[in-house]
């Protein structure tokens, strides 16, 4: 094993006193197969596993066969969000504390959560029942993101959640560039639901309504019109729309983009279910309360004479391995747990599974094929077609043995994906059935990868060939291990390379086929993710790597052809320096000017300085605060200090006041320090203040706040008070609804959720 490797099993999936991965592997499909009377197939499945041909997600290697209460399913969606805060009536439905709740239960349990935000009422919008004024969606997933904090803060695995907004919502500008304020929405992955419709609107350049169904605006715009039920908030050009989320994903990497359209026409299941979200990395478009089963196919292990000229896939291992996924899968259904009862009946009415591919980039190195050159979509074509049949006819023997799923409807059940397949695997579903309702997927199998040698993951082309890698660790520090890929290891062995001296200077790999992802055009990711797409029901979860110095108008391309090509969604990311990274490439890099640059040089304090002092209000403090930053002779921050506050808390002030000056006063980078102090979460939740309920999660972060807007001179969201100005609070919880909103105004307390007045 490498460091990393073992640095996996034991900190994830080890399991009490397990000697080995071998024994791990062992005690996961013992509890997997502990309900299958077959015993032939169990001693199949040990086989396929151990010998590391097959892997089983993460959930399901770290939680099978313990007395943990945690689920062996990834990832989930919410329940259909309703747009109150208690749940009214009955269905599949909740109000916004129980999908909260949901949320916080799925979390712990282990699981990731996707959520619709679409279905809550835009910023303005009249709160009917108190007289209000609604907030939004924002400060709804900034409640969501705080209790992610919380909840994973309770275990070394960070949280995962999903949030979407359609294109036709209202806030939907706001929730666009939500994440290019430092520290917001942290724990989120979020992705635009895009429409055929609004695509046709980008092509032809037509306006774009903004609309919400039922409720109007507190304070009309010149544009707004009632449409039927549904009132039209605003009217923008489809291509400014277009390009906001395309700048933003350039300079930022997010949001994602989800073709919700092609998804809901192309599912198995459309007869019974509409789906509006996905699970946090895309691969699972889901239901409410749907879940995502997951494992692998190892590809690199399913290659006949690697490297040399006569390389081919196995495909009689292949068959055997499929055949184990489909059924390993289905039986992992009848053994987890899960964190609801609505989840636990959604997976058993419609038993999806999300059976995948992982090392697909190594098992073109060892086939002697470019990563998305003409011969290698050929192969994957071939091999992914295989995959797709041989899934099929496995689950349709298995409802023969077993059962159809209960929702199974022969004749309802969308022929689209079907008809893609061979006539042997159609007659096959047609005279057993189907066991389960979705059955492929691919998703990124970033640990599970790592786990298995460092095999490339999903259907990712290799990083590097030698890469430094960080790692969360249990206390919340990070580790970093120097990492080499599979692929490249094996090709070492094959050509008597040394791995440590090739990644230093040394002979280089036959570049006809050893190809790492810097060296790839965008057609060659789009293609071979289109390839993919093409044998799979459900979706797939992969990231374009982009060159820093790309154009914009190269850059909004790639999401224009992956429309045309039929994905249902796509990621990119583009070096920047907002985005950390936790793989960065360990071989020698020419120095740049950012590389070379010396530090800042320690500045010395002239006699007399200019500056601002602020006042600011925080909601759990009795006192204002009166912040003080001093600009050096550059124009730069020097120095801060801190007074005022409640006397309990003058002595973190003045703590953070001298390290924060001291910082400044060296030369240290500014935004480092506002980042830093921005990040910092209270354990009270934080507050949301300012009148769109901006939320700032600790007296800490406000201040890094004021610093931040002290040294850009601008305001981080409309309608916040300016920093000269007096905060205003909104985040005391109010006397009358119990919702966190009451702010001083006028000189009386004031809530704007439900109107009520303390003056009154």
């Amino acid at each position: 094993m490498q460091p990393i490797v073992e640095h996996i099993w034991k900190g994830k999936y080890r399991h009490e006193k397990e000697k080995d991965r071998e024994a791990t592997l062992r005690r996961v499909v013992e509890a997997v197969y502990a309900q299958d009377p077959n015993e032939a197939e169990r001693e199949r499945a040990l086989s396929a596993t151990l010998s590391l041909r097959w892997c089983p997600a993460g959930r399901i290697i770290a939680g099978a066969g313990t007395d943990k209460r945690v689920t062996l399913i990834n990832c989930y969606v919410s329940p259909t969000i309703q747009d109150s805060m208690e749940t009214e009536g009955e269905g599949p439905s909740v109000g916004i504390m129980d999908a909260l709740k949901v949320a916080a239960l799925t979390q712990q349990m282990g699981g990731g959560i996707g959520m619709d935000f679409s279905t809550l009422r835009p910023a303005g919008a009249v709160v009917k029942r108190g007289g209000a004024v609604a907030s939004g969606p924002l400060p709804f997933m900034d409640m969501w993101n705080s209790m992610c904090q919380t909840v994973m803060s309770s275990g070394s695995r960070r949280g995962a959640m999903m949030a979407t907004l359609r294109c036709d919502h209202p806030d939907i500008e706001a929730f666009i560039t939500a994440k290019r304020e430092p520290g917001r929405l942290t724990n989120f992955n979020v992705s635009v639901l895009v429409t055929d419709s609004f695509m046709e609107a980008v092509k032809k350049d037509e306006p774009w309504d903004l609309v919400f169904h039922d409720v109007p605006p507190v304070a009309p715009t010149e544009s707004w019109f009632r449409q039927d039920r549904l009132y039209v908030y605003k009217i923008l050009p489809a291509r400014y729309l277009w390009d906001l989320i395309l700048r933003n994903t350039y300079e930022h990497s997010e949001p994602g983009v989800i073709f919700i359209d092609r998804i809901n026409q192309l599912n198995n299941l459309s007869y019974r279910e509409q789906i509006a979200t996905t699970n946090p990395c895309g691969e699972q478009p889901l239901p409410p309360n749907g879940a995502c089963n997951l494992g692998a196919v190892n590809l690199e292990r399913h290659v006949l004479h690697p490297f040399e000229q006569t390389a081919c896939i196995d495909y009689e291992s292949l068959l055997n391995t499929v055949e184990v996924g489909v059924r390993f899968l289905d039986n992992t259904l009848d053994i987890t747990q899960h964190p609801t009862s609505a989840q636990a009946k959604e997976a058993w009415l419609k038993r999806r599974i999300g059976l995948g591919v992982t090392g697909l980039g190594n098992m073109l190195q060892k086939l002697r094929f470019r990563y998305g050159s003409p011969e290698a979509l050929h192969e994957i074509e071939t091999l992914m077609q295989f995959i797709a049949n041989t899934a099929y006819k496995t689950s349709a023997q298995l409802a023969k043995e077993r059962g159809s799923f209960p929702l199974y409807d022969r004749e309802e059940f969308n022929q689209n994906f079907l008809l893609r397949l061979s006539s042997t695997a159609r007659k096959h579903v047609q005279d057993m059935g189907l066991r389960n309702g979705v059955l492929l997927t691919v998703a990124p199998t970033g640990t599970t990868s790592l786990f298995y040698d460092n095999v490339s993951s999903g259907i990712e082309p290799t990083f590097a060939w030698n890469a430094k890698r960080e790692v969360l660790l249990a206390d919340g520090t990070r580790q970093e291990f120097d990492v080499y890929d599979k692929g490249w290891l094996d090709y070492c062995h094959h050509t008597d390379l040394d791995p440590r001296h090739a990644t230093k200077g040394g002979p280089r790999p036959d570049d006809s086929f050893m190809v790492t992802t810097e060296q790839l055009s965008l057609d060659d990711h789009l293609l071979t993710q289109a390839a993919v797409q093409r044998w799979v029901d459900s979706s797939i979860s992969k990231t374009i790597n982009l060159p820093r110095e790309i154009s914009f108008e190269d850059f909004r391309g790639v999401y224009t052809k992956a429309y045309e090509l039929g994905l249902k969604g796509v990621t990119t990311y583009r070096p920047s320096p907002v985005r950390g990274a936790v793989l960065r490439s360990a071989e020698p890099q020419s120095p740049t000017p950012e590389t070379q640059a010396a530090p800042f040089p320690k500045r010395l304090r002239p006699e007399t300085l200019t500056g601002k002092t602020y006042k600011v209000r925080w909601p759990h403090a009795e006192k204002a605060y009166y912040l003080t930053i001093n600009d050096g002779p550059d124009g730069r921050p020097f120095e801060l200090f801190i007074n005022g506050g409640d006397e309990g808390q003058r002595e973190w002030s003045g703590a953070l006041a001298k390290l924060s000056s001291a910082l400044l006063r060296r030369g240290d980078s500014v935004e480092f320090l506002i980042e830093e102090l921005e990040q910092v979460h209270s354990a009270t939740g934080g507050a949301f203040m300012g009148e769109r309920f901006h939320h700032v999660p600790s007296a800490v972060a406000l201040v890094g706040r004021v610093l931040r807007e002290h040294t850009s001179g601008t305001h981080l969201e409309p309608g916040l008070p300016s920093p000269s100005a007096e905060w205003q609070p909104s985040s005391r919880v109010c006397p009358r609804c119990n919702v966190p909103g009451l702010a001083r105004r006028e000189g009386c307390d004031q809530c704007p959720l439900c109107g009520y007045n303390k003056c009154d």
